[in-house]
């Protein structure tokens, strides 16, 4: 569906709950909170061809839905300029997967599919994707692609029509269905500044980064590498298993992780070696917090500290870590690339970059919304159950 070309269905009543903006607390720019994703469903600036849910809408971001059909391409693309992803998908060879009652998406294969949202953003409005933590937690390698595009995960201003999803599972084979939620998009309005000093004086207002050094570079603030383990166990992360059964992307706390998993354990001022292509879960030494009227994304793969992405779900809500002392570690989902790679403790391992909101969102990342990981540890998807 394209903007605009089919009737606006009503938008969930619930979506209007919590309330308008409050007079005086937007801003011109920056990334705009839940109230006024909201806005933008009233406007028909957000579209979707059944209601967007309330559930939907989190502190800063929508989740989107897949559709009924995903198309299995030979690679991984982007249409181009005055190109659309459909017709892209018909030079590649399309092999279409009714997926409206769930279908498997196998490892190490690329699939396109259409989303139940689409978009017609605005002037001076922008959007951003990225996937879902329990998306990243299960290696699925999820990108955001549009009509015309030369860019992934990025929707231009102007822009009026479909969304699509790329998805390549990389370590296990899932299961999707329709209305499956693996990625989710952010909406910023003009370009806020951001700059070294700015980042200083938020740290020094409000700590981002708890007990560790936090460097600033630029306009971003370093995380490291906690591989001191647990004290009784020695555990610092886990490494997914070659071989497995699939995983449901939608069932919560149903598979026994040591089927899927295997524990990591660090020695003593030793470091553990990553074998290339294997991933790792792992976590930050640093505790993380992340103002209301701001957000903050990892650079999810910076060749200056190693050949190694350390983040796939890099978006970090407003109120993540916040109110709660010594804020919430991040977990690192680890990929080493073409050469086995040495990480040690303490090691810097990412960069978090904050930016404003437009206006201090309604509700925040919490449990009180039903967020997953507010206070995790070291933890894997919302898929599995405790280990042991």
């Amino acid at each position: 569906m394209t903007a605009g070309s089919a009737a606006h269905p009503v938008p969930d009543p619930a979506l209007f709950a919590a309330g308008d903006e409050a007079e005086g607390d937007a801003r011109p720019t920056g990334i705009l909170p839940c109230q006024s994703l909201v806005e933008l469903v009233r406007s028909h600036e957000l579209i979707a061809l059944t209601e967007i849910e309330a559930d939907q809408i989190q502190p800063a971001s929508l989740d989107l839905r897949l559709g009924t059909v995903a198309y299995r391409v030979p690679a991984s693309f982007l249409p181009g300029s005055d190109k659309t992803v459909m017709g892209k998908i018909r030079e590649l060879g399309m092999y279409p997967v009714d997926i409206s009652a769930g279908a498997v998406l196998e490892k190490g294969s690329v699939y396109i599919v259409p989303l139940m949202e689409s978009v017609a953003l605005g002037f001076r409005m922008t959007g951003f994707a990225n996937p879902k933590s329990s998306t990243g937690r299960l290696d699925i390698f999820t990108r955001l692609i549009v009509d015309g595009g030369t860019s992934f995960d990025r929707v231009e201003s102007g822009y009026r029509g479909p969304l699509y999803a790329e998805i390549a599972p990389r370590t296990f084979s899932v299961v999707v269905r329709t209305g499956s939620r693996l990625n989710q998009l952010r909406v910023r309005r003009g370009s806020p500044p951001t700059s070294e000093a700015a980042l200083k004086r938020l740290h020094d207002t409000t700590p981002l980064v708890h007990g560790g050094k936090a460097e600033i570079r630029d306009d971003n603030i370093g995380v490291t590498l906690d591989l001191s383990g647990d004290p009784q166990t020695g555990l610092v992360g886990y490494r997914a298993k070659k071989h497995t059964d699939v995983i449901d992307v939608d069932r919560k706390g149903h598979y026994d992780p040591a089927d899927f998993w295997e524990l990591v354990h660090g020695r003593a001022g030793r470091g553990i070696v990553l074998n290339p292509d294997d991933f790792y879960i792992l976590a930050t030494k640093e505790g993380v917090t992340v103002p209301p009227d701001h957000a903050a994304e990892m650079i999810a793969y910076d060749t200056m500290v190693g050949e190694f992405r350390v983040h796939y779900a890099g978006f970090f809500d407003p109120g993540f870590g916040w109110g709660i002392e010594g804020g919430t570690r991040a977990v690192l989902e680890v990929r080493s690339h073409e050469v086995p790679f040495l990480l040690e403790h303490e090691q810097t391992v990412g960069w978090l970059r904050y930016e404003k909101l437009a206006g201090r969102p309604d509700r925040l990342y919490g449990q009180d919304i039903g967020s997953h990981y507010a206070r995790q540890g070291l933890t894997l998807g919302k898929q599995f159950r405790p280990w042991g």
